[in-house]
């Protein structure tokens, strides 16, 4: 993803890549950031100095989940903006955060994709209107690589489809199923990963009664889309207020 961002960036007018912060044993250290990302140098060499990013306005977290509270503790020493687009955080790492973002401003997405987060909308929408006559599965596809499930994406999605029912994830959720399960529970939503290749993201949302079923799609066709919403993330929170907003603010939803 950093790599990605570097690439997107020369997309945007308005941003420049001040800093290029990676783990102390990755094999870029001291490499042009430019030339990592296979871009034109940028003069800026991969560090894992996090003092690097003084100059910078806003910083952009694509790391581990464990790594995150650290990053947005220095973000709130130095009163720089954040933009965090790292899943799997526990409940203490985001406590970290929501502590930070009483200082700095911070958006923090489970999924920086445009498309995506307007699905989630629409999927709370489809909730409500529909109601619980209509089962909801969400089954999502990543790579063999990815390190956490349900993505945080689908979690993402199903806190949709909780809030537009208007009752807690937690009360609702079924993470996948096995053996003799009984009869599925009415209002239930279940989430279900499948780990296969290369794929860089698929979601899919179904909706379904006795007489139809509603489906709602994502398909991210590459890491492009998260880049381009982070950036796009990152030129709006600068100068915001601090707090901790979300990719639905970035849109106006």
């Amino acid at each position: 993803m950093g790599q990605t961002l570097i690439r997107c960036a020369a997309q945007f007018a308005d941003l420049r890549i001040t800093a290029a912060v990676e783990r102390p044993d990755h094999p870029a250290l001291g490499q042009d950031a430019g030339h990592v990302a296979r871009v034109a140098p940028l003069g800026l060499a991969v560090t894992h100095d996090v003092a690097a990013v003084q100059a910078s306005d806003v910083l952009i977290d694509f790391s581990d989940h464990r790594s995150v509270p650290g990053h947005a503790a220095l973000a709130q020493k130095l009163a720089k903006c954040m933009v965090i687009g790292t899943t799997g955080l526990d409940a203490a790492e985001t406590l970290a955060v929501q502590t930070a973002a009483k200082s700095v401003p911070i958006v923090w997405s489970p999924n920086m994709s445009l498309g995506v987060n307007l699905l989630v909308e629409l999927v709370r929408q489809a909730a409500a209107a529909l109601g619980t006559d209509y089962d909801i599965e969400i089954v999502e596809t990543h790579h063999r690589h990815k390190q956490d499930a349900p993505s945080g994406t689908a979690l993402y999605l199903a806190q949709g489809a909780a809030s537009g029912r208007g009752r807690p994830l937690e009360e609702l959720a079924c993470y996948g199923r096995h053996g003799l399960t009984g009869e599925r529970p009415r209002g239930q939503i279940g989430l279900h990963a499948v780990r296969s290749g290369g794929v860089v993201g698929d979601h899919v949302v179904s909706l379904g009664s006795d007489t139809e079923v509603v489906e709602l799609s994502h398909r991210a066709i590459t890491r492009d889309a998260f880049a381009v919403g982070a950036l796009r993330a990152a030129l709006w929170v600068a100068g915001r207020p601090a707090g901790l907003y979300g990719m639905k603010n970035v849109l106006g939803l």
